[in-house]
């Protein structure tokens, strides 16, 4: 908890505590009382922004010239990238071909170097390791690496500040990165909060590791929620992170986090990413039981979605 709390004291003036507001249409639609915490307004308009400048400010305290290496669906990429720039340190990010065009065009504009060749997510996180032992630069993971979980963990801070009474608090998973961080910060501020994650129904990563009690690797498939797809790197620390704090995982198909983005839309004019509407998706579809007449916090974890694609959900 000492290292969330260091990590929102050191993030503080280059992130925004993002609003945290009651949604009157999901409130109906479960019989919950449920708030949107609205990281699709953070900077960089996700989320990432957190862990990726904690990540970032911690390395310059010790070596301000030291080259900084990621893989990224976008996301991460572009938020470790914006880091770099404005504290002026240098930055490559490796990318899958097909992340959504508005990620990568806004990894290129900070000036950092962009390798979006690679077919899928694992095989940007092989390129992006395979470049930082070869050239000595940092490899710093989206989502297994210990500032950026302490970063994800300052969410869980506001939200249990704002909201001292939530009874559940639902976030989306990929790589685990954000959910860990949120466990441990509601381990110690709302330790009766039930932690719920949310997969992409097509990227079962950790729902397929709890199942046999080790990382495992699954076949990897695209999916809506693009931010969360790919397999956890071996022996990546989220896994005991999630063993420990999260309570249930749920799951989300592509078609219901179709119709959550465009609900959200419709009811509360927020436009967010896939990876960002599974929470919504697996609420509105029951696919979370036990929520009516609980207080139940949603992560909105970022916004950017293509244009096309946001038309064709709406």
């Amino acid at each position: 908890m000492i290292a969330v709390l260091e990590a929102r004291r050191r993030i503080a003036p280059y992130v925004r505590r993002t609003p945290f507001v009651r949604s009157a249409w999901l409130s109906g639609l479960t019989g919950a009382e449920v708030w949107l915490k609205l990281e699709c307004l953070q900077r960089t308009h996700a989320f990432k922004a957190r862990g990726a400048f904690n990540a970032a400010l911690r390395l310059a305290e010790t070596d301000r010239g030291q080259t900084m290496v990621t893989a990224s669906a976008g996301n991460h990429g572009r938020a470790l990238a914006e880091a770099a720039s404005t504290i002026g340190m240098p930055c490559v990010v490796f990318a899958p071909a097909a992340a959504p065009r508005t990620k990568l065009d806004a990894i290129a504009a900070t000036g950092a170097r962009l390798d979006a060749s690679a077919r899928n997510y694992d095989e940007a996180e092989a390129a992006a390791k395979a470049y930082a032992a070869a050239s000595g630069a940092c490899f710093i993971s989206p989502y297994s690496h210990p500032d950026v979980i302490a970063g994800g963990g300052t969410v869980a801070v506001e939200m249990a500040e704002d909201l001292p009474r939530l009874d559940v608090v639902v976030a989306p998973v990929g790589g685990g990165g954000l959910i860990s961080g949120m466990g441990v910060a509601l381990a110690h501020l709302a330790p009766a909060c039930r932690l719920v994650g949310v997969e992409a129904a097509l990227n079962p990563a950790l729902a397929t590791a709890r199942r046999h009690g080790r990382i495992t690797e699954i076949p990897v498939c695209d999916t809506i929620a693009d931010g969360l797809g790919g397999n956890l790197e071996p022996g990546s620390v989220t896994f005991d992170y999630v063993q420990r704090y999260v309570r249930d995982l749920a799951d989300a198909d592509d078609a219901s986090i179709a119709a959550a983005i465009g609900d959200l839309v419709e009811h509360e004019h927020l436009i967010v990413e896939g990876a960002a509407a599974v929470g919504v998706a697996a609420l509105r579809t029951g696919r979370i039981a036990g929520v009516a007449g609980r207080t139940v916090g949603v992560v909105l974890t970022g916004a950017n979605i293509d244009r096309a694609r946001l038309a064709s959900c709406l």
